[in-house]
């Protein structure tokens, strides 16, 4: 535990109670001591707050999420032009597939510096925010584009239990990102109306894409920030 945490533990020793200040994760700590022929059993329990405010949400996270979403808003709808650029010229069929990554980035990346539920979420949503500010051509829709995405992207990181937050939960949120926006695309984008062969042609330069922008350069922009020391634990 990093210096300055204290938990306030009750320890007992066969009825007497005292208390003093200690330094540990564990909630509960059972420790059996033998002195002679005599056996005293230490009850240590560690109060919850500590666990708590190792898990919960800092200032530091809440003005790293803000940072995300204004520069990944701006880039968001600067990237628009890559989408319509490509979509005036034959690879318009492929032109949705081959520029979501980017669109998919800031999600992971709130994921993997924060590690913490419902950041991946909220990382993706904010920057959609701040693009329709911006006067998205997709207006509102941005919003629900947004929260599907994040969606996506979250539960690649659910599947480890929040646990893996380096190229495990990366690839897997890759995986379930490229799969839920892919679905998605099926149903509100007229991707039902192509041939079997063009929807995995589809699906393969997607898969690319995000594992290219939310994966790859995800996991590259996280190995600078912790050489950095900015979000040291």
């Amino acid at each position: 535990m990093p210096a300055g945490e204290l938990g306030l533990f009750t320890i007992e020793v066969n009825g007497p109670q005292y208390q003093t200040a200690c330094c540990s994760d564990a909630e509960v700590l059972f420790i059996s001591m033998a002195l002679g022929d005599s056996e005293y059993y230490l009850e240590v329990c560690v109060m919850q707050t500590v666990v708590e405010n190792k898990r919960g949400w800092a200032l530091r996270d809440v003005i790293f999420l803000a940072i995300i979403a204004i520069f990944f808003g701006v880039i968001y709808q600067l990237w628009g032009a890559s989408y319509y650029f490509l979509s005036a010229t034959p690879l318009k069929p492929y032109a949705n597939d081959m520029t979501i990554g980017v669109w998919l980035m800031a999600g992971p990346l709130a994921g993997v510096l924060l590690q913490k539920f419902g950041a991946t979420t909220i990382g993706e949503v904010l920057p959609a925010v701040v693009e329709m500010l911006l006067f998205s051509s997709w207006g509102a829709a941005t919003l629900i584009y947004g929260f599907v995405q994040g969606i996506g992207s979250e539960l690649g990181f659910a599947i480890t239990g929040y646990k893996n937050w380096s190229k495990l939960g990366l690839s897997l949120s890759v995986l379930t990102s490229t799969i839920v926006t892919f679905a998605w695309d099926m149903v509100n984008s007229g991707y039902m109306a192509y041939k079997p062969g063009m929807l995995i042609t589809l699906f393969v330069i997607r898969l690319i894409s995000v594992g290219l922008f939310a994966g790859v350069l995800v996991y590259l922009i996280n190995a600078l920030v912790a050489k950095s020391g900015l979000m040291k634990r």
